[in-house]
């Protein structure tokens, strides 16, 4: 035989064993990946391995105790009494409430299934496990959560919350911006046309579940063609101190805050002239300022002060009176019910009752009265003390700081600017477009 039809024959006879091999190695690879893909993965929550348990989620029901959602699941009265005694000093079991979940680890070992676990989630993000396998044990956790930065912006035709509700966005950021802008933008008077930018963060569980919006970072607003630059920063690491700021370092905040509660409009400004026909037109004056809302929307303190009065009395109604320093004392009337006692103190934005119609009223607003070294004033007419700005030590810091966030606010655009960006360069590529045909031609 040649040896040339040798050679071919030897060629011929590797090139068939190797194609044999090869589709072995292919299913060898392919066990190991179904191998691989098969292999249990072991689910952890608060800890627990979940597979070890026969798990059982459900929310705290109306009429439901602690005591009782234990006696439902197979426990016995004096096991719950001793797991009530083990936990008490360390989660309060009456703080249970109504819609929140629930989740009761059982044994598998016996038929009964009885619960080792009862793990309560007063939120989202906090949950309580009251461990009862051996001894008594609880535990306070946090579920992992991620920080997203978001950019917002918008044009206003109608309001802040409406124009973020129509890009799909909590309205939890118009209530943190309002609050930030109390004092420097009259959400009252918002005109059609004002513009706004914000960076915000929004909290994710698990990196996919919505937990709702951290804080703002920065946020710019253009009122009636003045702009006003928010920037949030820590003045004081050790108390945790955190304010806003502008470009300038000077606080945005003030020692009031200009009304009582949020979204609402003045329905009856301070007037001592006023007229009113009920009573023969003659002259009844008004020595405060009347803020329409709906019932039921929470009255803030518009600073910090101590509770001086919180009663019930004639054409007040339900009332609350602040005492600031000596200087300054605020009062809010015809309240549906008082969150606050006499001697308490408060802070500024806390909510100290919820808006109502007691006492002589024709509709649901509070009625924010002004006082000023014992004297009833308008409170819109005051020169009003400002906060604390931030101190020449830290100002070169704090500039610093802003300057590259202020870029980023600089460089977010409107969603007007997006769309007419877009159009012309589909219109610049169409023009282009049509050079090279013609070109072609």
């Amino acid at each position: 035989m040649p040896k040339n039809v040798v050679a071919l024959l030897l060629m011929v006879f590797i090139a068939m064993t190797s194609c044999k091999d090869e589709p072995k190695k292919e299913v060898k690879e392919a066990s190991t990946l179904k191998t691989e893909e098969l292999k249990p993965v072991e689910v952890k929550e608060f800890g627990y391995t979940l597979k070890n348990y026969l798990v059982v989620r459900d929310t705290i029901k109306a009429g439901d105790s602690f005591g009782e959602i234990l006696q439902r699941n197979n426990l016995e009265y004096p096991q719950i009494y001793n797991i009530v005694e083990g936990a008490k000093d360390s989660f309060d079991i009456a703080s249970l409430q109504v819609g929140k979940p629930y989740t009761l680890l059982c044994t598998k070992e016996d038929s009964l299934q009885r619960p080792k676990c009862f793990i309560y989630q007063p939120n989202s993000i906090d949950y309580v496990v009251v461990d009862f396998a051996d001894s008594t044990l609880v535990k306070k956790g946090k579920k992992k959560v991620k920080l997203v930065e978001r950019e917002a912006s918008g044009v206003i035709n109608n309001s802040l919350y409406v124009t973020l509700q129509d890009q799909g966005l909590s309205p939890i950021v118009a209530y943190k911006m309002s609050d930030i802008y109390a004092w420097t933008v009259d959400f009252f008077r918002i005109q059609k046309g004002d513009r706004f930018k914000v960076i915000f963060t929004e909290k994710y569980i698990d990196d996919s579940i919505y937990a709702g919006i951290d804080k703002i970072k920065a946020a710019y607003f253009e009122h009636k063609g003045e702009s006003f630059y928010s920037f949030r920063y820590e003045t004081d690491s050790t108390k945790h101190i955190i304010d806003y700021f502008d470009e300038n370092a000077k606080n945005l905040r003030r020692a009031f805050l200009k009304a009582p509660v949020q979204f609402s409009r003045i329905s009856s400004r301070y007037n001592l002239n006023r007229r009113i026909a009920y009573y023969g037109n003659r002259v009844r004056p008004h020595k405060g300022t009347d803020f329409a809302a709906p019932i039921g929307t929470p009255i803030l303190s518009t600073a910090n002060g101590t509770v001086i009065e919180s009663a019930r009395r004639g054409g007040n109604g339900n009332y609350v009176k602040v005492k600031h320093n000596g200087t300054y004392t605020t009062q809010y009337l015809h309240m549906k019910k008082r969150k606050v006692h006499v001697g308490d103190y408060v802070k500024q934005g806390d909510v100290i009752g919820w808006v109502g119609m007691t006492g002589n009223t024709s509709g649901p607003h509070v009625c924010y009265r002004f006082w000023k070294n014992g004297r009833q004033v308008d409170p819109f007419k005051q020169d009003l003390p400002k906060a604390e700005p931030i101190g020449d030590s830290l100002k070169v810091k704090y500039l610093d700081y802003i300057k590259p966030i202020k870029h980023q606010l600089d460089a977010i655009v409107y969603p007007s600017e997006k769309t007419s960006n877009e159009e012309e360069f589909l219109t610049e590529l169409n023009q282009q477009n049509a050079i090279s045909d013609n070109q072609s031609n």
